[in-house]
């Protein structure tokens, strides 16, 4: 079903490299380990400003300029380096070592700064109203399909294997076979980290508007007339 709901204020892009390596998703992961090391300290410090925003926020209703560019920042640091290295491997551009917007990766994300935010919701927010998006979410990131395993109690058992890590072997198949890497799927993973982008910045105190439940998929955000929306 379409719906004519607005835009919503967290918006990320990740623009498909038409000529990707057919083996460089071998290595990305160990090239990125730079970022790993930087974002390790990063989001330390993502954790310490965070708190002092939802103090900031439930006396004043603000969350500060400044404190907020530096988490949205972190934020877009961390989704280039996802784009890239992991899901949906969407370029083999490396990314930049910046908080800063640029336009010219194909990876990017920005938030709305709100100018005011609801002083009560800051206490509940980001745990008990986030639940239901959290279930989705784990479902597809670290629940979704079981083959039989073994575990380390009974020596047999059943292993979950996330959804996206599924779509992602098609896709590394693909390009090992035939250098393309199919649409279909690459809107779909990008729809996921979408809405998992959404629900981090909700849960982060960034915006009250509560995430939509849907799948908002393809490179760039859909205009509200294109979302399709689950009722």
């Amino acid at each position: 079903m379409q719906s004519e709901t607005a835009l919503y204020p967290v918006r990320v892009r990740g623009d498909l490299d038409p000529a990707l390596s057919r083996w460089q998703w071998l290595v990305k992961w160990i090239l990125a380990i730079p970022h790993y090391i930087v974002l390790f300290f990063l989001h330390i410090a993502y954790v310490v400003v965070t708190v002092i925003a939802f103090f900031a926020i439930l006396f004043t209703g603000r969350y500060p300029r400044g404190l907020f560019d530096f988490n949205v920042g972190v934020m877009r640091w961390r989704w280039r380096v996802i784009f890239y290295a992991f899901s949906p491997l969407g370029s083999d551009r490396y990314p930049p070592f910046s908080l800063q917007p640029n336009s010219a990766y194909p990876a990017d994300l920005e938030v709305d700064y709100p100018e005011q935010l609801h002083r009560g919701l800051v206490l509940i927010k980001w745990w008990l109203l986030a639940i239901p998006h959290y279930l989705i979410l784990a479902a597809f990131f670290y629940g979704g399909l079981q083959f039989l395993g073994t575990d380390d109690s009974n020596g047999r058992g059943f292993m979950p294997v996330p959804l996206v890590d599924v779509l992602l072997l098609i896709v590394v198949v693909a390009l090992l076979f035939t250098a393309r890497y199919p649409k279909g799927l690459y809107d779909f993973v990008m729809g996921i980290n979408r809405w998992g982008i959404r629900v981090h910045a909700y849960a982060s105190l960034m915006r009250d508007e509560y995430p939509p439940f849907r799948l908002d998929m393809g490179p760039r955000e859909p205009q509200p007339r294109d979302a399709p929306e689950f009722t």
